[in-house]
């Protein structure tokens, strides 16, 4: 109580009006996470909102108060971190001695490869396109002829809007995101996204038979119900609903929410129903909420089908109820006279009002060009493929390298390893843009994590790229699956606001060490796979060869594996502070937190095997470092879905064990048991 009336002069000595001066929010449960970051302090204790009653109406707070404590505590921590990154550069450790010895093997290959280049023989000698549907329907040419020119509007796609979320954003991103999401496509009937949102704002009607939902392949059902054949790709709004204006996929939805483990052929129709769901709100043009209300305590936009008499005043009441229909009146004469001097200057004048009322949320002129940049380039869908062609390329060349010593191949394999520096570049950028335009570092959701712990591993990978071609090539391949799965359908590339939860400094310092211990552990996994591989093609003539790329991969091996444990070592012990700075413990037993120790563990065990007889040798450590990898996707993944606690986002979701999983299983497993006998036979 004196707290508060320290605090908050003036007000009664209650919790109900402390609350009522610090809280813009009803719901409890959102401001616990809200409080997170926003710790009390007084006089040396610290307050941390624990816990709140079911009725909302009371708190349970916990309190702090040990300074000196967690000053020792954290110097102890940060002792420990510069211990575990001294291992990597100082003194007679294992992985120093690891270095070393991969400098030799790396001088043994060289001589190796002059003395079968002496005595080899010359052996070497040197797009799909998917074609778009071409049919242009009635209402397609209408749509055509009558579409503005693509500099006006890209012009009107740089205006600000506020989505559902509060984030503030160009209307070209809500454009590219439609369409993506829509049609599975960055154009229609080669139409940029903003010329077909300009296009639909001024008159919906005519999308109505446009057919621009794309229909997932192999679901004959919906083709069936929506009067489209086999070869079709897409359906039009209108093929969903019957002459009545009922939903013909109605019935299907209702089986499909119903069944608390939906199987694949009702997510089609889900999936499909999420389609339809966004091109009516494009339809009915609420998404576009451009107007800023004046003096607004949230900073709320709406739209023109929102506004109310109360929100707006005056000359401005007068302007946004008349704006809108002004620009697209004055857009039709412009399109027949080519001339969109007229159209401009009304969209400069929406801008100017936004300035003027909502300058307080409205983001810089930079940045919304920044976005824009971002939206067209969609650098990331790019890399997927790029990283899988030149990774594979530079692997299948590094195989017959083996082989065979030509000159030719080490200019190829050279060319692939600097095109891969160079998407490194790229992705780096990608990440920087991402960052700018988001205002929070880019590893925040699943999505961005992936693609984070995408870069981490091709980072990972160049590190040791100096000593083996190998390496970067394994890990460009390993980068393109992981953002392959990135761009899977049940994650969702759109910019968001952080939750509150993930408001804070923290997330930069913990998630960030702790995730891109991923991108070596990562690198291990496929480094395993590659060595097996290698064992299991070996025979008398490519021995020697074959077993000084082992050597080179398996110590490269224990090289990455010991950067990502002392990564996940680290990330872990600022977790801890985190939690300590957020809810005044260190640790508490959450699954995440739980999942990461015995992820630490496991790999200690797996780093410390060379030291039992029966564990010792190469085949070993290369499988166990493939097995290992199991615990990192539990960590990563299988919390998430399968467990309750404060890092499960998607816990209470019914979901199904994916079939890959048990695929991979019988993969490793037949993997190892046959270069087992392989390994015993050549390498014993």
């Amino acid at each position: 109580n004196d707290f508060i009336a320290e605090k908050y002069p003036g007000t009664e000595k209650s919790y109900s009006s402390f609350m009522s001066k610090v809280s813009v929010i009803d719901d409890l449960s959102f401001d616990y996470d809200i409080y997170m970051n926003h710790i009390l302090n007084h006089k040396g204790y610290r307050f941390f909102q624990a816990s709140f009653d079911p009725d909302e109406k009371g708190t349970v707070l916990s309190v702090n108060h040990d300074y000196f404590g967690t000053l020792i505590t954290y110097i102890g921590y940060f002792l420990l971190y510069i211990g575990l990154m001294g291992v990597m550069f100082f003194g007679k450790t294992r992985f120093v001695d690891l270095s070393k010895k991969l400098e030799k093997v790396k001088l043994k290959k060289e001589s190796l490869s002059v003395l079968f280049f002496l005595f080899s023989l010359t052996v070497f000698s040197q797009n799909t396109h998917e074609h778009s549907n071409t049919n242009i329907k009635f209402s397609d040419s209408i749509i055509l002829n009558n579409s503005v020119s693509e500099d006006h509007a890209a012009f009107f796609g740089s205006l600000v809007i506020q989505d559902s979320g509060g984030r503030m954003k160009p209307l070209n991103t809500f454009a590219s995101e439609l369409l993506r999401k829509v049609s599975k496509s960055d154009t229609y009937k080669n139409l940029t996204a903003d010329q077909v949102l300009i296009s639909i704002s001024r008159n919906p009607l005519l999308w109505y038979d446009a057919p621009i939902i794309f229909l997932k392949r192999g679901n004959d059902s919906l083709r069936k119900i929506t009067g489209r054949n086999k070869k079709e790709k897409y359906a039009s709004f209108v093929d969903f609903f019957d002459d009545d204006g009922r939903y013909k996929i109605s019935s299907q939805l209702e089986d499909a929410y119903k069944s608390s483990l939906p199987n694949q052929f009702q997510k089609d129709f889900i999936e499909t129903d999420r389609k339809v769901n966004l091109l009516f709100s494009a339809f009915e043009g609420k998404i576009l909420k451009i107007f800023p209300i004046p003096n607004d305590p949230n900073n709320k936009w709406v739209s023109f089908s929102e506004i109310e008499p109360t929100n707006f005043k005056g000359v401005d009441s007068l302007y946004v109820k008349n704006i809108l229909p002004l620009y697209f009146g004055t857009l039709e004469n412009d399109i027949k006279n080519n001339d969109y001097t007229n159209s401009k200057k009304l969209l400069e004048s929406i801008r100017g009002f936004q300035t003027k009322y909502g300058s307080k949320v409205l983001p810089s002129e930079e940045k919304i060009s920044a976005e824009i940049y971002y939206n067209k380039y969609d650098i990331f869908k790019k890399l997927f493929s790029w990283y899988m062609y030149v990774g594979t390329l530079m692997f299948g060349f590094l195989i017959f390298q083996i082989f065979y010593e030509k000159k030719l191949l080490d200019i190829i394999i050279k060319i692939s390893k600097y095109s891969i520096v160079f998407l490194f570049i790229l992705h780096t950028f990608g990440l920087a843009a991402r960052a700018y335009v988001s205002g929070h570092a880019p590893w925040s959701d699943a999505y961005e994590s992936m693609i984070y712990v995408a870069w981490a591993t091709v980072g990972i990978g160049l590190a040791f790229g100096r000593k083996s071609n190998l390496t970067i090539a394994a890990t460009s391949f390993v980068a393109s699956m992981i953002l392959m799965i990135a761009h899977w359908n049940w994650m969702d590339p759109e910019i968001a606001n952080l939750v509150p939860v993930l408001n804070s400094y923290w997330l930069m310092i913990h998630v960030s060490v702790i995730v891109g211990s991923y991108g070596p552990f990562t690198l291990s996994m496929i480094l395993g796979i590659v060595s097996l591989f290698l064992i299991l093609i070996t025979n008398e003539r490519n021995k020697l060869k074959i077993n000084l790329n082992l050597q080179e991969l398996t110590i490269i091996n224990e090289l990455s594996l010991t950067v990502g444990l002392i990564m996940l070592t680290i990330g872990n012990f600022l977790g801890g502070q985190w939690a300590n700075e957020s809810w005044g413990r260190y640790w508490g037993w959450d699954p995440k937190e739980t999942w990461a120790l015995i992820s630490i563990m496991i790999y200690a065990f797996v780093l410390h095997m060379r030291l039992i007889p029966g564990l010792k040798g190469k085949w070993m450590f290369n499988l166990m470092s493939i097995i290992a990898f199991s615990s990192i996707m539990m960590t990563y993944f299988g919390v998430n879905f399968y467990l309750t606690g404060l890092h499960s986002y998607a816990s209470g979701d019914k979901v199904i064990t994916p079939n890959f999983v048990y695929y991979s299983a019988a993969f490793v497993f037949i993997l190892g048991f046959f270069s087992y006998f392989k390994h015993k036979k050549y390498f014993r």
